[in-house]
Formats: C-alpha cells, sequence, structure tokens
C-alpha cells in the first residue's frame, strides 16, 4: 500500500499494529532528519520529544510546550508523505479536556497517532494516579475519534523508568485500564531482555511498543519480533548520537584536527534529497 491522503497514511499507521512481524519505527527530530529516513526506507516516522527538545536548546523535560512542540510536529509531517506519530510528552495538560485539546493540535498537525505518558512532569519520578491517567488516555481517544481518522494512541507506562516497587504489576495493571479507555498500542520503556519482555508481552492484551537501547543490550529486529513485540522505536538516541557526532567534532577542531566529516552525506546528495517534495 501506498497511502496518498491523511486518512490512507492514518489506516495504514494503525494497521501496522496487527501484523504479525514487528516493524521499527525510527525516531525523528526535525525536517531534515525525517527526510533522511524516508529516504533510506521506512515507510513510517515517530518524533522524538527530547531530540526536538535538544535541537531548540532545551532540556527534555517538557518545557518547550504544547505550541513550540506542535509548531515542530507540523514542520516534520509537512516534510514527508510517510505516516507520522508524535511524541506528546505528558500531553502539555494535567486535565483530561487539556490532553483532548494537544491531540487535536497533533490531528491539525498533520500526525496520524501519539504517545501519551503517565508520568506526571509536575512530580518527578511518579505517575499520575492510576484512574486520572485512564481519563487521560479516554479523553485523548475521544477527541481524536471526533476528528474521524484512524488515529494510533500509544499510551506510554513509566513504571519501570521511575523505579516502582513492583513495576511488572503496576505496569500489567495500567495496561489494562489504558486498553480499556481506548489505546491501541502500549509502550514500556525500560523493560530489556528478552525474559522480561516476554512477560510483558504475555501479560498484555495490546500490542506492545519498546524502546531499542533505553537499558540494557538492544535485541535485533528478529529477535524483537519472536517475542511478541510489534513496535520498536529508538526514542532520542539517534538525536543524542548525532549531538555526540558535533561533540567530538567540536573536540576535534579544538585540537586542530578536520577529519570529522568522515561518513558525511556529501552537499550535492544532501541538496538533492532536501529538495524533493
Amino acid at each position: 500500500m501506498n497511502p496518498t491522503t491523511r486518512a490512507d497514511r492514518a489506516a495504514d499507521f494503525l494497521a501496522r499494529h496487527s501484523q504479525a512481524e514487528a516493524f521499527v519505527l525510527p525516531n525523528v527530530w526535525d525536517a531534515g532528519s525525517a527526510k533522511v529516513m524516508q529516504d533510506a526506507g521506512f515507510t513510517a516516522l515517530a518524533t522524538t520529544s527530547a531530540g526536538i527538545a535538544f535541537a531548540a536548546g532545551l532540556p527534555d523535560d517538557g518545557g518547550i510546550g504544547r505550541d513550540a512542540m506542535l509548531e515542530r510536529i507540523a514542520a516534520i509531517t509537512a516534510a514527508v508523505t510517510v505516516p507520522v506519530s508524535a511524541d506528546i510528552e505528558a500531553g502539555y495538560a494535567d486535565a483530561a479536556d487539556g490532553v483532548a485539546t494537544t491531540i487535536r493540535g497533533v490531528i491539525a498537525a498533520g500526525a496520524v497517532g501519539a504517545n501519551l505518558e503517565d508520568a506526571d512532569p509536575a512530580r518527578r519520578g511518579s505517575l499520575y494516579d492510576i484512574a486520572d491517567a485512564a481519563e487521560r488516555v479516554a479523553a485523548a481517544r475521544r477527541a481524536a475519534d471526533a476528528e474521524g481518522i484512524a488515529f494510533t494512541l500509544n499510551a506510554r507506562i513509566d513504571s519501570f523508568l521511575i523505579g516502582h516497587p513492583d513495576p511488572f504489576a503496576d505496569a500489567v495493571e495500567r495496561a489494562a485500564r489504558y486498553v480499556a479507555a481506548g489505546a491501541d498500542c502500549i509502550f514500556v520503556p525500560g523493560i530489556s531482555g528478552e525474559a522480561e519482555i516476554a512477560r510483558v508481552v504475555d501479560a498484555i492484551d495490546a500490542p506492545l511498543n519498546v524502546v531499542a537501547g533505553l537499558v540494557g543490550e538492544p535485541l535485533d529486529l528478529a529477535t524483537y519480533s519472536g517475542l511478541g513485540v510489534r513496535r520498536i522505536s529508538i526514542g532520542g538516541s539517534l538525536a543524542r548520537a548525532s549531538l555526540g557526532l558535533v561533540r567530538r567534532a567540536a573536540n576535534d577542531l579544538l585540537a586542530g584536527r578536520f577529519d570529522f566529516t568522515d561518513g558525511a552525506m556529501s552537499h550535492t546528495e544532501l541538496n538533492d534529497l532536501m529538495g524533493r517534495s
């Protein structure tokens, strides 16, 4: 399928989550990185809130705000023809109606899906109360459905990241509540190793999204797929790797070396790529 309209792209993206094999969803942070990923052959992309914040010279703490984030999401979706899912952190609102406003903005920006986190940005290391978190998911679902597209809602559960005393039980309980509230996919960052991932897959009645390389050693695509994972993202790691190159280049320049361009795309190649619509 080569989706041409936003409705087609939305339906295509949602359908991927019920396929038998896992798919890789790389996270991009600007129009240029999105174009490079699309040109490489990826047929769906996601944004990274961390990468977008870092590129704006800001920390990854939600402080970029709704309006600025939606502006950057819109620039990414306008640059490519493939489906884009948006990382909207905790929705830039505590109340459910504020989350709904953000979802409407995400759809207006051209995205066909979104991650919604349950970590409370006002209370470091804490999650929203489970009932409140489920209502936030339900509000996002209602807002998306009212827009009339097959929007993929990915509910992120941070039980493992915050050091919950029983992260598995908490994640499973939250997943059930979020799926009942309308989540299409469950995202559990912070799990690693085949046994732990398989346990989570078996306990959650929804497609599972994991982030490769956040903790532990990343597995390969075939292994993730065999464990039952359906969606694999990379979070802000590619953006961080890119800025790591900038740091190394800075150190080389300070030392009087100019060989940091090894492996760089040529000016002509990038010009041609960025000139394509």
